[in-house]
């Protein structure tokens, strides 16, 4: 925290120069760095000023001996101690995006229906973490199952580190139950891939010219009220030098539409930029690094127990449940922990 501290004085002192103004990108992009260190500095402050508290309160409930105050410590321990907690994994993420929002997309396996409805159940279970954490969910494309589900759900997280977390996410997730829509109750075991990148503008790493896009409008799919599906609001752009696409058809306006679809589209380019550079090296290496796609990364089964393991990390936990219900904290600072070893 000392490091933070003398780091943030020293950004600060460097915004009172006369001279940087004269360049606005410049201090707007200090102004940026300044906030983004107060935020990171904040919460350990409110974690010292709250340690401070709870050892004073453990002083008065020994002195006292007040059942009522140990166990207020009890639960105080309980709360800083996880606070501790989500700090640590904060301090994780220093990766050159991992303070940006997340394009977050979910793409059905084989297994028909009941593969569709599995993305549906993660994209609930996404949005659920986005919830607990402050963050935004705003659903950007979907296409509909046949009789149920989605075959693909693209959504934006909009958050502080939200790509930070969720491309802990990233792979093949492996669904084990019984199948409500098999009329024999069988047990069924189906995939979806979740892809997150982050969303990014066009900046000079990624320079997209007007002449390489190939733009479509259509009807919106699905469920749309009473203007989406009666005009071609929907809008799907092509990168034709790498064949990329993005589509959206979740808001009302084709240009928003358009801009959302552009948002996705400069996100993804720039993955492939990243994933080209990963290959390169690790040709330099000698071995290829393993596809994401086909890849399990989390087994979620539901039945004839229940249990969510991750094969990488190999951590569990019996509460499917919860972890269906956004509970993804611990899954996703063992692999930052992981990852950083």
């Amino acid at each position: 925290m000392a490091r933070c501290k003398r780091e943030l004085a020293e950004l600060e002192a460097q915004s009172s120069r006369p001279d940087l103004w004269s360049d606005p990108d410049a201090a707007q992009k200090l102004l940026t760095e300044i906030s983004r260190r107060r935020q990171q500095l904040e919460p350990w402050q409110q974690l010292l000023q709250r340690s401070q508290d709870l050892a004073t309160l453990a002083e008065l409930a020994e002195e006292e001996d007040d059942p009522h105050a140990v166990r207020e410590v009890e639960r105080e321990v309980v709360l800083v101690a996880r606070m501790l907690e989500d700090l640590a994994t904060a301090s994780l993420l220093q990766g050159e995006y991992d303070a940006h929002n997340a394009i977050i997309s979910i793409n059905a396996g084989a297994g028909g229906t009941e593969a569709c409805d599995w993305v549906d159940m993660l994209a609930r279970m996404y949005a659920r973490w986005a919830e607990r954490h402050s963050c935004e969910w705003q659903v950007i494309d979907r296409t509909p199952g046949e009789s149920a589900g989605s075959k693909s759900v693209t959504a934006e997280v909009i958050g502080q580190y939200a790509y930070g977390h969720l491309r802990a996410e990233r792979g093949v997730h492996r669904l084990v139950r019984i199948s409500p829509f098999d009329a024999q109750k069988r047990r069924h075991t189906t995939f979806a891939s979740v892809d997150a990148i982050p969303e990014v503008e066009e900046t000079d790493q990624v320079q997209i010219s007007p002449e390489e896009l190939k733009v479509e409008t259509y009807r919106a799919t699905g469920a749309g009220g009473q203007h989406v599906n009666k005009t071609d609001s929907a809008v799907r752009i092509t990168h034709l030098p790498t064949g990329i696409v993005a589509s959206c058809q979740n808001e009302r306006s084709q240009h928003k539409n358009r801009a959302n679809a552009m948002k996705v589209l400069t996100a993804r380019l720039l993955e492939l930029r990243r994933q080209e550079q990963e290959q390169k090296m690790a040709e330099l290496r000698g071995h290829t690094s393993p596809i994401e796609w086909g890849h399990q990364i989390r087994s979620y089964v539901l039945h004839p127990y229940k249990m969510v393991k991750d094969l990488r990390t190999n951590w569990e936990t019996g509460n499917a449940d919860a972890v269906l219900d956004g509970d993804l904290d611990d899954f996703i600072r063992k692999y930052l922990e992981q990852e950083a070893i």
